[in-house]
């Protein structure tokens, strides 16, 4: 019971706090809305759990094995932050062209997969709650299963924020400074991942 709730514990603080994946879909909301953004959060809600037992089933293994791949997969991941931070900044109305359009459900599993915060969590999640001689794949599971119940509503809590702010945000340029202070935001958020390793 006691692992349960930490894991509990461990998932609300860093599915609730402000990450790559909150700022984006906050930004979706408020530039999208809730229905055109769904495939974003779903992709969110079942890409993150589906790394874990990945990680669980042996890419963790794999990694230890070439260390190089972290700095590729972590470079790889800061690039293309720094491009949706671009992206997110440089939108100037909701919805202004035909072309920009939310993320699909595939393009959200797939940026779990280049978001350094995410290997970090997934990772630090992964050392602190499995255990040596444990059913790897069970104790992931469990892992996993938390993040879907538990993260996907403060992911949801992020999408509806920005639903809300689009009734405040009724100003042009109210709305292009919101968009480039979520793309600032989502570009500091790689400073403390030039630093860190993945362990």
């Amino acid at each position: 019971m006691e692992i349960l709730l930490s894991i509990a514990l461990f998932v609300f603080s860093t599915s609730i706090t402000p990450g790559p994946n909150n700022l984006m879909i906050m930004s979706s909301g408020l530039n999208y809305g809730v229905e055109r953004s769904l495939p974003h959060m779903l992709g969110i809600c079942i890409g993150f759990p589906a790394m874990i037992m990945a990680i669980g089933f042996g890419m963790g293994t794999l990694f230890q094995q070439f260390p190089f791949l972290h700095e590729v997969v972590r470079w790889a991941g800061i690039t293309y932050l720094l491009y949706l931070a671009w992206k997110i900044a440089s939108t100037r109305d909701v919805g202004a062209t035909p072309q920009q359009k939310p993320f699909s459900f595939l393009q959200a599993v797939a940026f779990q997969w280049v978001n350094p915060k995410g290997w970090i969590m997934a990772v630090g999640a992964l050392a602190a709650f499995t255990t040596p001689n444990g059913e790897i794949l069970l104790e992931a599971g469990r892992i996993a299963l938390a993040f879907i119940l538990i993260g996907g509503p403060c992911i949801g809590i992020w999408l509806m924020f920005g639903v809300g702010l689009k009734r405040i945000l009724t100003e042009p340029r109210h709305l292009r400074a919101f968009n480039m202070t979520m793309g600032l935001l989502l570009a500091a958020s790689v400073i403390p991942m030039l630093t860190t390793e993945f362990s």
